[in-house]
């Protein structure tokens, strides 16, 4: 199959191999789950239990707040024990309203529904299997994956996604290799949902294990192994973004500030297409995710499958991490993953990676230096933006001139920040710029909405005042041309009989 590359990118040591000499283990069962209600893209999930209510495995506890949401789902049977506020994992280090469930250890599940063959099922019913099942992009993005699986258009490629091109994350690697079947059935299940004519599982080419049992898996599939094609993909970060990857194996570019499904593509992590599998075909919602824990500090590197809202601490204490000697610890890769201020937090559905940070293993703030101009930015950059450009006008805050640069295309990759001699952190530049623009474009809409409000109120309340009058004016006597002249007409009457010593009843 022929392939075409993206402008930019970088070569990084993989540090792959740590983790990927143990087979894939199920984390102990916690003592408590903390369960995030925002844990996607979009409107966090509203509670449907209270403090107290006995729960089961798989039994939803939060609904969607909106049409872009997902539920949650219990990840093991116990009783809510609170429903407040909580450390997260996020940038911010603040904590978020969540769920907290204190297991009882029998892990019951709740009823499923039997096992159901797909090809029975019309797509509408299928997406909403997935909306229930509270599936989102499990390759970082937390996208709600139903969304997805309802493009509007006709789709022509679809693409699973196994690049994992960020250094020391191994979780999808270990999951091509020990469950290449239920990939391949989620892909199917997708398949069909879309009604994709080709489809396309996409592999770095440091992965040749996965790409194997791939293969084999395949063949037994018979003719619905049809038009399904496994591709290797040069080794290069970030190879595994969405646009990256579409422009690699399908050679069309998805246009500025737009959506695959523009170029007739609709691409999901191949995690997801697991668990696509495990929601329509056994009736079990996302309750857990595998995760790769890893890094300097740990001595047993190895990926863990691991329920969602389980605390970071147990996890890091059970792949022997040495706390003493621990500078921090990165929810996702050392490229696009974020720092944890709590080890106290609890796994989200988009957290695959734990990586340790032991102490003087890396300079954390390196001396930022003015900027020379270069231009390795701008030749690292996959999107093919101008960095510099952008980290001029948004330290400037201009953030008007800023927007003629594209910034809502970033990706947030970190290839320009990796490359820069200055050391100056422009991703970080980016992120505030867009919160910026944000937070204005938002206090716009607001302000929007007050004016809109504050001039239908004065229409209203003009409306009535004149409605009050014409009914006022319907009320009062004399108020049509007759009546003023009867009106005047008694008046006289009634001046001319007192003239004359008549009584004015009289008259």
């Amino acid at each position: 199959m022929k392939l075409w590359s993206f402008h930019g990118g970088v070569d990084l040591p993989g540090h792959k191999q740590e983790s990927t000499t143990r087979p894939v283990e199920a984390a102990p069962l916690p003592k408590r789950l903390v369960v995030p209600l925002s844990q996607h893209l979009g409107a966090p999930a509203e509670p449907v239990v209270a403090v107290g209510d006995k729960v089961l495995k798989g039994q939803m506890i939060a609904e969607p707040g909106g049409f872009v949401s997902a539920p949650l789902h219990a990840g093991s049977s116990g009783t809510i024990v609170a429903i407040e506020e909580h450390p997260v994992p996020h940038p911010s280090g603040l904590s978020a309203p969540c769920i907290i469930i204190e297991t009882d250890g029998r892990d019951t599940w709740a009823d499923r529904e039997r096992k159901t063959d797909y090809r029975q099922l019309e797509p509408a019913v299928i997406r909403e299997k997935i909306r229930q099942a509270g599936i989102v992009g499990l390759g970082g993005a937390g996208f709600p994956a139903f969304i997805k699986l309802n493009p509007g258009k006709t789709i022509k490629t679809l693409i699973l996604n196994g690049a994992e091109c960020e250094p020391y994350i191994t979780c999808d690697d270990m999951l091509m290799r020990e469950r290449a079947e239920e990939i391949l059935h989620g892909l199917l299940i997708i398949r069909h949902a879309v009604q994709a004519q080709h489809c396309i599982i996409a592999i770095e080419d440091n992965k040749p294990e996965a790409e194997r049992t791939l293969q084999k898996a395949l063949q037994t599939i018979g003719s619905d192994a049809d038009n399904i094609e496994i591709v290797m993909i040069p080794a290069r970060y970030p190879a595994g973004g969405e646009k990256q990857l579409i422009q690699t194996v399908t050679g069309q570019e998805v246009p500025s500030g737009g959506l695959p499904v523009q170029v007739g593509v609709v691409c999901h992590n191949v995690a997801t297409a697991a668990a696509v599998c495990r929601a329509v075909e056994h009736g079990e919602p996302l309750l857990s995710r595998i995760v790769t824990i890893t890094g300097g500090a740990v001595a047993e590197p190895r990926n863990l499958e691991v329920l969602i809202g389980t605390p970071v601490m147990e996890l890091l204490a059970r792949c022997g991490t040495d706390f003493s000697s621990l500078q921090e610890v990165i929810m996702g890769g050392p490229m696009m993953g974020i720092a944890l201020a709590n080890h106290e937090v609890p796994l989200v559905k988009t957290g695959n990676c734990l990586l340790t940070v032991k102490r003087g293993e890396m300079e954390q703030h390196p001396a930022v230096l003015p900027c020379i101009r270069c231009g390795n930015c701008a030749d690292a950059c996959p999107v093919s933006l101008l960095p510099q450009q952008m980290y001029w006008h948004s330290r400037a805050s201009d953030f008007d001139k800023i927007q003629e640069y594209d910034l809502f295309d970033c990706i947030e990759c970190g290839c320009c920040a990796y490359v820069c001699p200055s050391n100056i952190p422009l991703v970080h530049y980016y992120r505030f710029a867009k919160s910026e623009i944000r937070s204005q474009q938002e206090q716009k809409r607001k302000a929007d909405i007050a004016r809109e409000r504050h001039e239908h109120r004065e229409q209203r309340l003009a409306r009535e005042k004149a409605e009050r009058a014409a009914r006022h004016a319907r009320k009062k006597p004399g108020t049509t041309d007759e009546n003023k002249k009867a009106a005047i007409q008694a008046a006289v009457e009634r001046a001319r009989a007192s003239k004359q010593g008549a009584k004015p009843e009289d008259v």
